[in-house]
C-alpha cells in the first residue's frame, strides 16, 4: 500500500489546475465549453461598449473554423508594469487567474466578467493565442503556446494609421481539450446579434470566412427590437401594439425591460445580466415576475375585475407573457463561473418596485387593453381548471401499485418498479397483438393505439381531452398532465413509440410527439421519451440474419457482402406480420435493441432554441398548410424515386 504524506499532495499551477479540470471554469469540454472560449473574449470587448469606451466590435472566424479574431476599438489592455508582480498587465491579464480590471470599480462601473478568470482560461485552453494592444500610436504584442508566454510583452512599432486605440486577440482552442469539434458559425452570429440588441449603437461585425460571409449587426431599438424578432420566429400575435417598455436606474440594477403579451399557453422570460444570457434566470427575473403580477392585481382591485367563480393564480397572469429584460448591476453574484444564474437578493425588490409601479400607471392608462389581459388570465385559468379535473379522472391513485381503472387495451408489466418499467405505445391491435406475445412480461407494458391519433398541435385543450386514444395514454402514465403534472406518479420510467418502419408509421410518430411537446413536455425534457428503431427489412445472407432499419442502411448492409452470396430480402410490411420472437429480439430486447431518445436542445435552455422547436412544430403540424407546403418544396430535389 502506498504511504499517504506530503509527497502525496499535489500543487497546480493556474494552468495545470484549468487544463485539468476545464469544466470547473467552463461548464465542459463539449460545443457549450468551446464556445464559452470566445463569449469570455467577447464580453470582454462588451464591456468596453458597455461603459462607453468602444462602438464597433469585429468577430473573425477563421476558415479553418477552429480559431477566431476579436477586434474591438476600446482602450487597449494596459501594457505598462504591474506594481505587483512587476510583469506587464497584458501578461497578467491573460495569465494569470483573478487578476482584471473589473474588481474594484475604477476600470468598470459595470461589465460582464467579475471573477478575472476569462481571458487568462481563454488562453490557458488554447493551442496558441496572441494579444495585439494599440495604445498612445503603438502597437504591444503578447504570443502564448499551450497558455504559456513565448517571451515578454513587447512593442512592435507604431500602431496602423487611423486605428486609434483597441485590442485584438486571436485564439485557436486546444485540439487535446477539445477534439476535432469546430466553432459553429450559426451559433456565434446568433449570440452576437443579442449582444447588439442589448448594447444599443454598438456595431458588431461577423465575418464568418468558413461560410464566406459577412454579417453587420446595429440595433438602436434595443431589447424592443429583440422582443419583436422573438415573437416573429415563434409566429405568435401580440396583443399590445406596442411593447411595454421600462429604461430606468433602480439603484441596486439599471433596467432595460421590453415585453408583451400573446395568445402562446407559455411563458416566455428572456433575461441577461451585464450582457450575459442568464439561462437559469435569478433574482432579476424573480423581481419582474413579482411586479407583474402586483401590477395586474392592482388593476383588477381599482376596476373591479375579480371573475366570479375563478381563482387567478400568478401563473394564469403571466401565461402568454414574452419579455426580454436586461439589467446592469454594479457587483453581480452569479451562480458559478458560466454565470447563469443571478443570486444578488437586492436586485429583486428593486426591479419590482420599479416595474410595477409604472406597469399598473400603464394598464390604468389604457384600460382596455388592461382588461383584455385580465380576460386572458381569466380564460388560462378556466383551461388550467379543466385540465385539473380531467386530470383528476385519469389519474392513477397509486403511482406503483393500483391497477384499477387502467385502459383495457393495456398489458401492464408486472414489475410495480417504475425505473425498470417500460410502455412501448404500439400502432394497431395486430402490431400489439406481437408485442404482447414477444415482450418481457416483467418490465415491458404495451399499450396499442388505433391508427393516426388527434393532432394536438391543432386541437384545442377540450378536444385533446375528449380524444380516447391519448386519454388512454395519460390514464396509464399516471403522472397527470399540464398543471397537474406529477413526476413522482410516473409509473414507467421509458415511455417508447414503436411505430411501423414506414411513412405511416413516422406520421403517427410525429401525431405523439406533438401531443407529448405540447401537454406532457416534462417527459421529454427530463428524457423520459424514446423512439424504437424497428428494421424494415431482413437480409439473409447464407446462414446469418442482418436488420436494415431503412433503404439507406439495406443499401450499406449489401455493399458490404460478397457478390458471390445468396441473399435473400424480406421487407415487413408492419409490426404485425413480424413474428413474437423476431419483434423481441430486433426491437425490444434491451440488449440488442436500438432506440432514439427525444430531446429538445439543452433542454429548452436557450430562448433561440426553444423558439426554434416551437416554429418547428408549428410548421410541421400546425393550421397553417402553407408552410408544409414550403417545407416539401424546398427538399422535392433531395428526393429521388428510390425513397418514395
Amino acid at each position: 500500500m502506498t504511504a499517504y504524506n506530503a509527497t502525496s499532495i499535489d500543487v497546480l499551477d493556474n494552468l495545470d489546475a484549468v487544463r485539468k479540470r476545464p469544466g470547473m471554469y467552463i461548464g465542459g469540454t463539449g460545443v457549450d465549453g468551446l464556445h464559452h472560449l470566445l463569449w469570455e473574449i467577447v464580453d470582454n470587448a462588451v464591456d468596453e461598449a458597455m461603459n462607453g469606451h468602444a462602438n464597433r466590435i469585429t468577430v473573425t472566424l477563421e476558415p479553418s473554423g477552429r480559431s477566431c479574431i476579436v477586434q474591438d476599438n476600446g482602450r487597449g489592455i494596459p501594457v505598462d508594469l504591474h506594481p505587483k508582480v512587476k510583469l506587464s498587465a497584458l501578461e497578467v491579464v491573460f495569465t494569470m487567474l483573478h487578476a482584471g480590471g473589473k474588481f474594484g470599480g475604477n476600470a468598470y462601473s459595470a461589465s460582464g466578467g467579475l471573477h478575472g478568470v476569462g481571458a487568462a482560461v481563454t488562453n490557458f485552453l488554447s493551442s496558441r493565442l496572441e494579444a495585439r494592444v494599440r495604445r498612445d500610436g503603438k502597437e504591444w504584442l503578447l504570443t502564448c503556446r499551450n497558455g504559456r508566454p513565448t517571451g515578454p510583452v513587447r512593442e512592435v512599432g507604431p500602431a496602423p494609421r487611423n486605428s486609434g486605440s483597441g485590442t485584438t486577440v486571436t485564439f485557436e482552442p486546444d485540439p487535446e481539450i477539445f477534439g476535432d469539434v469546430e466553432l459553429d458559425p450559426d451559433r456565434i452570429r446568433k449570440q452576437l446579434e443579442i449582444k447588439s440588441y442589448l448594447n444599443r449603437g454598438l456595431r458588431i461585425t461577423f465575418k464568418d470566412k468558413v461560410g464566406e460571409v459577412t454579417h453587420e449587426f446595429h440595433h438602436e431599438g434595443g431589447v424592443s427590437d429583440y422582443l419583436a424578432a422573438i415573437i416573429a420566429e415563434d409566429k405568435a400575435v401580440s396583443l399590445l401594439e406596442a411593447p411595454f417598455t421600462v429604461l430606468r436606474d433602480a439603484g441596486a440594477a439599471k433596467i432595460d425591460l421590453a415585453l408583451t403579451w400573446t395568445e402562446q399557453p407559455r411563458e416566455s422570460v428572456t433575461s441577461f445580466v451585464n450582457g450575459i444570457p442568464t439561462r437559469d434566470g435569478g433574482t432579476h427575473e424573480q423581481g419582474l415576475r413579482d411586479a407583474l403580477v402586483k401590477a395586474l392585481r392592482g388593476f383588477i382591485d381599482t376596476h373591479d375585475l375579480a371573475p366570479r367563480g375563478v381563482t387567478l393564480t400568478a401563473e394564469d397572469l403571466r401565461e402568454g407573457l414574452v419579455a426580454v429584460l436586461s439589467v446592469t448591476v454594479p457587483e453581480p453574484q452569479f451562480q458559478g463561473q458560466t454565470k447563469e444564474k443571478l443570486n444578488n437578493p437586492e436586485v429583486r425588490p428593486a426591479i419590482d418596485g420599479a416595474v410595477r409601479n409604472v406597469l399598473e400607471a400603464w394598464l390604468h392608462a389604457n384600460r382596455s387593453r388592461g382588461e383584455q389581459l385580465v380576460q386572458r388570465a381569466v380564460q388560462a385559468a378556466r383551461a388550467r381548471e379543466a385540465s385539473r379535473k380531467a386530470a383528476t379522472e385519469v389519474r392513477r391513485k397509486s403511482a406503483t401499485s393500483s391497477r384499477l381503472n387502467l385502459p383495457g387495451k393495456l398489458a401492464d408489466c408486472s414489475s410495480s418498479d417504475p425505473a425498470e418499467s417500460e410502455l412501448f405505445i404500439v400502432e394497431g391491435d395486430s402490431a400489439g397483438g406481437s408485442a404482447k406475445q414477444g415482450r418481457n412480461r416483467r418490465t415491458q407494458a404495451i399499450l396499442p393505439i388505433r391508427g393516426k391519433v388527434l393532432n394536438a398541435q391543432q386541437a384545442s385543450l377540450t378536444k385533446v381531452l375528449q380524444n380516447k386514444e391519448l386519454a388512454d395514454v395519460v390514464t396509464a402514465l399516471g403522472c397527470g398532465m399540464g398543471t397537474e403534472f406529477r413526476e413522482e406518479r410516473l409509473r414507467y420510467g421509458k415511455l417508447v413509440l414503436l411505430m411501423d418502419a414506414d411513412s405511416d408509421g413516422h406520421h403517427i410518430t410525429t401525431l405523439m410527439l406533438a401531443f407529448l411537446y405540447r401537454h406532457l413536455p416534462q417527459l421529454i425534457e427530463r428524457g423520459y421519451v424514446y423512439i424504437a428503431q424497428p428494421p424494415l427489412y431482413r437480409i439473409n445472407v447464407g446462414k446469418e440474419n442482418h436488420w436494415a432499419l431503412d433503404d439507406a442502411d439495406r443499401a450499406r448492409i449489401l455493399a458490404s457482402v460478397s457478390k458471390r452470396a445468396k441473399v435473400e430480402i424480406t421487407r415487413f410490411k408492419g409490426l404485425g406480420e413480424m413474428p413474437p420472437q423476431v419483434l423481441f429480439e430486433t426491437t425490444l430486447d434491451p440488449q440488442k435493441r436500438r432506440l432514439l431518445q427525444v430531446t429538445v436542445p439543452d433542454a429548452i435552455k436557450a430562448a433561440d432554441d426553444a423558439a426554434a422547436t416551437q416554429r418547428i412544430m408549428s410548421d410541421l403540424l400546425g393550421d397553417d398548410p402553407s408552410t408544409r407546403y414550403r417545407f416539401i418544396m424546398e427538399r422535392a430535389k433531395d428526393v429521388s424515386d428510390l425513397d418514395v
